[in-house]
Parts: C-alpha cells; structure tokens; sequence
C-alpha cells in the first residue's frame, strides 16, 4: 500500500494520494456498542463545521483521517478475521448517525463497505487476509464507478474499461465517473471486462502509476463528497488485486440489498438533520402568520400539527429501515438462496422509498415552517435539499416499487446488481 506523503491538503489542489493511517492512532472496534459510540464520537466533531464545508466546498480530508483513526472502516470485517462483523442494524445506524452530522461524510464511505462485501461474498482467504488487514489499519477503499453515457455505456452496467493481459503483465485501462471516496482513498477498486468478457473488480492502489482522480464533481449537493472522474491509462495490476466478481451474476447473494441498505440510512440522517433544524429554526426564529392569533410560531396549531404527522413518517422510515437491516442479518446467517436473495432486496427496497420521502419532505417543510426568512444565504438551510435531492437521486424510486409489486404479484426476483 502507499506509504508516500502528500502535499498540504486544500480543496482546490488536493493530495495527490492520502496520508497512510498511523497504526497507532488506528483504534480496533471490537463490538457493535463500540461501533455506536465511535459514530456518536465523530457525529460531534462534523456537525459543527458541515454547513461551511458545503458552502465553500471544504474538501474533508481532517474529517477522514478522524474517520480511518475511529476504526469504523474495519466494523464489518469478519470476525475470524479481526474484525467486529456488526450487524446490518449497527451498520445503518451508524450511517444515520454520521449522515445526520453531514451526509458528504455519510456517503464518502458507503463504497468503502460496497467492496468489501464484494471481498466477503468471492474474495479468496488470501485476498480476505490482506484487504481485511488494510481495512482494520484504517485504510479506505473508494470506488470508481459507472462510465458517462456513450454509444459504448448506455446504462450504469456496461463501459469500455478493460483489464489486459500483455506482454508486461496486466494492465487497466478506462475512465470512470460518480467516484464517491476515490479522492480520498488508499485504493480505488473499479469494474472492467478481462480478455473473455467477464466482469472483474481490480482493486487499484491510489498512487499506481497511470492513475488520475480528477475533482471534476460539481453537484447542487453531496458538495463534498468528490464524486468526480478516474482515469486508468496502462496501469499496471497484480493478479492478486482482481476479484472475480462475473461469479456473483449466478449466485445468489446479498451485496446489492447490503449497498441500499447503506444508502437508505443516508437519506434517513438528511431527513432528520433537516427536522432537527426545522424545529429548531420555528422555535427560535420563525414569525407567527399573521392571521393565526398567536404570538409565536412554534403556537401556531397547522404548524404543530405538521410537525406531528411528519415526524411520524420519519420514525416510520426509520423502522422499516431497521426492519430491512433486521431481514439482512437473518438472511445471512442460513445458506442464501434465490428466495433469500430476493426477500433482502425487497425489504430493503421498502426501506429506500420511504427514507427518500422523508428525506425530500423533510429538507421542503423546513421553508414552509420556517417561513421566508429561513431561505437567507446566511443559514445555508437550502443544503438539506440540495443534499436530499442529490442522494435520493442514487437510483429512482419509481423502480423500488416496481421490484417490491412484481415481486409480490409476480413472484418476480429483482435483478442481482449494487442497485438492488
């Protein structure tokens, strides 16, 4: 792994690869409460400073050397492998948790957790051995995802990345966009075609020579998470760094449901993120309309009432979330089969429409709550939305209900890949 040192840290020229975790300072999470308290830890230290991180687009690489020394990266590693092997529940919440704090942060490390279920589920003991070790040593694994659309990539599932086999040895070659966590990352596994046509992960070391991470991300939200473009050119890679993942297409398992799972708890810290600051912004700021009757806001009876009713749906999200989580572990814990498979991604499914509504209500009642004065540039209240916006934006909605109504009416299972 790189052990160079990188320039000074700055949002507009980043390192060039990031510091190497000091095993020292690296803490080693044992259980699930610890995996719990670690997140509360780190909730704390990022709440503070989000707003201004999104406002001036503050990349957060001190966040993430806090993130790899908390020992969260290494929570879902195996025990037999040294790891905690938190349940799904521990997992969403602490998503929830650091998401609620700033959902960037939430979602930087949400490929980190993707790839490693790809090692659990077709990594060999050996290739387990050494990714798990880096991980519990506080490394972290970003991803370069799909490619642009192109006559070549007309859906997230197919590119022209390519993995060689030459006279040199293997070589990668490609370039990839939405790249959460690549910037930041010791290793930036990415998918391609081998020389017979089968789907492998190369898990690519971030300073291997021929790698390029370009900040090119410039969304209305996830401002921080530097989801830009990775470019491969003739980039060499050991033999040992390649997953096999084409073997997961005919095997039934649950990497795709563990991936929403993740994503659903991120919607589920925006929506309570942007609750919390509703509330907070009736009581302390907002003016009572002026046919109430009432001298303060947060008296105004409409008002209480929607606070009531969307609260509700919060907790409901919140519920079915953990429910998910709760079918996930059970799944995993018998021989998983196609019904298996299907019943995780269901579930989860559920979960994600539901924590997407209450995400995107949630950041929208705030204004109506709140009032005009809660829109000031000042209050940056504005990045609840964009952020809602933005993630829910992940995978459309409209298909979650098409999988969960198929499956029910048709006994239809959903497709196997990381969107369900």
């Amino acid at each position: 792994m790189p052990t160079d040192t990188p320039d000074t840290p700055h949002a507009s020229s980043p390192p060039t690869s990031p510091p190497t975790p000091d095993p020292q300072r690296v803490r080693r999470i044992v259980n699930d409460a610890q995996a719990i308290e670690a997140a509360h830890a780190l909730a704390v230290q990022f709440g503070p400073g989000a707003s201004r991180r999104d406002r001036e687009r503050i990349l957060p690489w001190d966040e993430l050397a806090l993130w790899s020394e908390s020992g969260l990266g290494g929570i879902t590693v195996p025990r037999e492998f040294g790891g905690a092997d938190v349940s799904h529940a521990t997992l969403a919440e602490v998503f929830a948790i650091v998401s609620t704090a700033d959902p960037s942060l939430g979602q930087i490390p949400q490929n980190h957790f993707g790839v490693l279920a790809v090692v659990r589920e077709v990594g060999s003991e050996s290739q387990k051995a050494r990714l798990y070790g880096e991980a519990l040593a506080g490394y972290r694994f970003g991803n370069a995802g799909p490619e642009r659309r192109s006559a070549q990539a007309r859906t997230i599932l197919e590119g022209t990345t390519r993995l060689r086999q030459t006279p040199a040895g293997l070589r990668l070659d490609g370039r990839r966009f939405y790249s959460t966590g690549a910037l930041f990352a010791h290793r930036v596994p990415t998918r391609a075609l081998d020389d017979e046509g089968r789907v492998v992960q190369v898990w690519v070391p971030r300073n291997a020579p021929g790698v390029t991470v370009i900040d090119d991300w410039n969304a209305l939200g996830q401002r921080t998470t530097a989801s830009g473009s990775v470019l491969f050119e003739d980039v060499p890679v050991d033999a040992d760094d390649v997953l096999p993942v084409w073997k997961m297409a005919n095997t039934p398992g649950v990497t795709g449901a563990h991936s929403q799972l993740i994503q659903a708890a991120i919607d589920l810290g925006i929506a309570q993120a942007a609750l919390a600051d509703a509330i907070a912004f009736v009581r302390e700021r907002a003016r009572p309309w002026v046919d109430s009757g009432v001298e303060r806001a947060s008296d105004d009876p409409h008002l209480i009432g929607d606070v009531g009713r969307l609260t509700i749906d919060v907790h409901a999200a919140r519920e079915v979330l953990f429910d998910a989580a709760n079918v996930l572990d059970a799944v995993r814990k018998l021989p998983i089969d196609a019904d298996a498979s299907a019943r995780a991604s269901v579930a989860v499914a559920e979960a994600k429409i539901l924590t997407t509504r209450a995400a995107l209500d949630a950041s929208e009642k705030l204004f109506e709550w709140a009032g005009s004065s809660a829109t000031r540039a000042a209050h940056n209240l504005d990045r609840h939305w964009r952020n809602a916006r933005t993630h829910t934006l992940h995978d459309p909605v409209r298909w979650k209900q098409h999988l969960i109504g198929n499956y029910l009416v048709n006994r239809a299972l959903p497709a196997r890949h990381a969107w369900n």
